[in-house]
């Protein structure tokens, strides 16, 4: 089975590579998920070139059901967010 890997786990293994501290490896980690974040909610497109690419997409208004009593509800229009793997993310899953 494969690992479970948390931001703990990839903070202290990205420390024990670099040498940094781990406190360190967690701010950068911090800053890098809050700008992405950031870009993402306003709209801009995030490309990290081999790796991914993450942008917001609109979903259009439309009808559900409940599914616990089968009454039609009304979804409102939104955001997602898609991400889409790079090629050199690809390959190393290959």
């Amino acid at each position: 089975m494969a690992e479970t890997i948390n931001k703990t786990t990839l903070v202290a293994k990205i420390a024990a590579s670099t040498d940094a501290s781990q406190a360190t490896v967690g701010a950068v980690l911090d800053a890098l998920f809050a700008e992405i974040s950031g870009a993402v909610a306003k709209g801009d497109k995030v490309s990290i070139p081999g790796f991914l690419t993450a942008e917001r997409t609109a979903t259009a208004a439309r009808t559900g059901r409940n599914p616990q009593t089968g009454a039609e509800i009304k979804i409102a229009a939104g955001h997602r967010v898609k991400l889409t793997a790079g090629s050199k993310l690809k390959a190393a899953v290959k």
